[in-house]
């Protein structure tokens, strides 16, 4: 017998987001694995729980997995979480989740928010097949040359970066993929924040550069088709009395 590695989706903004499951699954384990002390010991303060924490980022992974092996096959429990939404998909964990399979311990997701899909649902896109780039180089030349490569790709992409290369991301995607190129910007979404901005990239980014604000974000590129759909009115009635 060995313990169960638990990967726990945890809110991205709203602590109300945190599911039923991932709750008693989290009182239930006997550690805690996170990127930053900080993130870790929120979580459980919400919960009214008191566990140990043991820190994996992408300094330490290589370093710190083996010890997290050991105490899963010494059948203890643990939970995997990211600062902030799934774990592994941008965030350290995937030489854990692989160790861990090379010795036979058992791996359950426990689901729950992300960032990534409420942006590709919200855009009105296709998104029945899309492309997730994730982060792109914070170097301007070497960003050019991947939004180049990611123009040649004819689906919904979606982009992550820091909120303080918003404004040049924009730029660069609106260099690339022309200024017509329809996007959709979600930014701090689940919190009082929350605002997803649409439409052309060059009227995004006048938005952006007129709100003048700092948001966590997803980008949403719509290199698959054009949109032509009817407005209506408002107050006009869809049936005749």
């Amino acid at each position: 017998m060995t313990g169960t590695l638990f990967i726990i989706a945890t809110p991205i903004g709203n602590l109300n987001d945190l599911t039923f499951r991932a709750r008693r699954v989290l009182s239930e384990v006997d550690f805690l694995v996170c990127e930053e002390f900080k993130f870790g010991k929120r979580i459980l303060r919400n919960l009214n729980l008191e566990k140990e924490i043991y820190l994996l980022n992408e300094h330490n992974e290589k370093e710190n997995a083996p010890n997290i092996i050991r105490e899963l096959l010494h059948n203890n429990n643990c939970a995997l979480i990211s600062d902030a939404g799934t774990p592994i998909f941008s965030d350290p964990g995937h030489y854990l989740i692989s160790l861990a399979i090379e010795n036979g311990i058992t791996i359950s997701p426990i689901p729950g928010v992300d960032s990534l899909i409420p942006s590709l649902i919200t855009s009105g896109f296709d998104v029945s097949k899309f492309y997730h780039a994730g982060w792109l180089s914070p170097k301007k030349e070497k960003r050019i040359s991947e939004l180049k490569k990611l123009q040649e790709i004819k689906k919904t992409i979606a982009v992550m970066e820091t909120p303080y290369r918003l404004r040049q991301l924009l730029g660069d995607v609106k260099e690339v993929f022309g200024e017509d190129i329809q996007i959709s910007l979600a930014c701090d979404l689940t919190t009082e924040k929350e605002k997803i901005i649409r439409g052309k990239i060059s009227d995004v980014l006048k938005a952006v550069e007129d709100l003048n604000e700092k948001w966590e974000f997803v980008l949403v590129i719509n290199n698959n088709k054009i949109l032509n759909y009817p407005k209506f009115k408002k107050g006009e009635s869809l049936f005749s009395l």
